[in-house]
This record gives structure tokens, C-alpha cells and sequence, in this order.
């Protein structure tokens, strides 16, 4: 009885979250999108942590930005953001649309996850925005703590030629990353080829290309937490 009132309770504020914060340009549903960005996306909390650090030179990974932030960005000689959160019709995505054309700041965007393995090919894709993308760069998710951490982790491996021990430092409590919850799938998929490198060389690149499967990484980690 109560696991159906909890599961008809999550229903209804997903539809509630879902129903409004689609639209910047109507004044009135403007308005609602920055209340839903405020207080849905917890924009209010990014206001005061930030989670802003520098990964390599002219690289730097935080939590997502508001309007204020950009600008200071953009005045320290940062050129482009690499958004990794996807592009849904969302205030949050919307608002920073708005920020980075108003700023001049050329905004990437690719979508990897927080708790369940990024599919290859935005992975992939992720490599070639690191090849392409203007520096200095600025990479976000929403709190800055997972997607961020393994972009930088992933960084750090394919560019800065940094050992997988060293770059999954970048996935640590210092950014509230945690490593117990779900969102240890990220530190998984790094110790799968941290093992796979024990039996012989293989970049990061090539290993996502030929040999990463997420649902496998996924069904492992999931073994794994139920053994414990």
C-alpha cells in the first residue's frame, strides 16, 4: 500500500516538474522557466558552489552556470563551453542558450549520465569535442560532481597522457562525488580499464571504440553492488 502511494506521489511531481519550464520568450511562461531553473534545476544552490576547478591548462570543469557566471567566465578569457547534460527542451538548457549567444561564447553539448554508463558514441563524440573545442574551456553538468568528474578523468587520459590512477582523482569526494551510491558505475567503467590495461597497452580512445560496451559495464556494476 504505501510502496503504490510513494510510486503514484513520484508520478505526480515528475508531471508537475515536467509541466512547465519549456518556454523563455512568452513573458508569463518565462517567468515559470526561471522558477523552474531556480528551484527544480536547484540553480539557487549553484548561486553560492560552484565547484569550479582547472583540470589542465586552459581546461576547467564546475557545476552549471548561471547568467552572472558566464560573464565572469567569459571576463577570465574563457572562449567556449562543453555542456555535457544533453540538449532538452528545458529552462536550464534554454537559459544557457540564451547566455552564451548574448555572451559570445560558443556552447558544445554532448549528453553523458551520472548513474548508467554513457553510450559510446556520445563518448566518442566527447573525444572529438576535446580535439575541436576553442580553449580556454569550461565543461558542465548539473552539480559538477559526476559527468564533469569523468569528462576530466577521460581528459586527462587522452590529452595530458595522465595513468587511469591519477585521473580517476577527478571522481572524488573533493567535488561530492560518491563513489557508494549509483553514481559508482563512473569509477566502475575506470576499473575496467584500469584492468584491461593491466593485460596489456590500450589508450582510453581506442578502448571506448573497440571494446566498451556499456550495458555490460552497467550489468557488472550491478553484480558487484548486489554482492555487497
Amino acid at each position: 500500500m504505501l510502496g503504490k502511494l510513494s510510486s503514484s506521489l513520484q508520478r505526480r511531481e515528475r508531471a508537475w516538474r515536467q509541466s512547465f519550464g519549456k518556454d523563455i520568450v512568452d513573458p508569463r511562461a518565462r517567468r515559470w522557466s526561471v522558477l523552474h531553473y531556480e528551484f527544480v534545476d536547484h540553480a539557487v544552490l549553484r548561486r553560492f558552489w560552484h565547484n569550479f576547478f582547472e583540470v589542465a591548462p586552459g581546461v576547467y570543469r564546475s557545476n552549471h552556470p548561471n547568467h552572472r557566471r558566464f560573464a565572469a567566465y567569459k571576463a577570465m578569457g574563457i572562449k567556449s563551453v562543453l555542456n555535457l547534460r544533453g540538449t532538452p527542451r528545458r529552462a536550464h538548457h534554454l537559459f544557457e542558450v540564451e547566455s552564451c549567444a548574448a555572451l559570445g561564447l560558443a556552447l558544445h553539448n554532448t549528453e553523458l549520465h551520472a548513474r548508467k554508463p554513457a553510450a559510446r558514441d556520445k563518448l566518442l563524440r566527447l573525444f572529438d569535442l576535446f580535439r575541436s573545442i576553442e580553449r580556454p574551456f569550461v565543461m558542465h553538468c548539473k552539480s559538477g560532481a559526476d559527468r564533469a568528474g569523468l569528462a576530466s578523468a577521460l581528459y586527462l587520459m587522452a590529452f595530458e597522457d595522465v595513468p587511469v590512477a591519477e585521473a580517476r582523482k577527478q571522481l572524488s569526494i573533493r567535488y561530492l562525488h560518491l563513489k557508494s551510491s549509483k553514481t559508482g558505475v563512473l569509477d566502475h567503467m575506470l576499473d575496467l580499464y584500469e584492468a584491461r590495461v593491466a593485460e596489456g597497452p590500450i589508450g582510453i580512445e581506442d578502448w571506448i571504440a573497440t571494446e566498451y560496451d556499456p550495458d555490460a559495464v552497467m550489468a557488472s556494476f550491478q553484480a558487484k553492488r548486489s554482492r555487497r
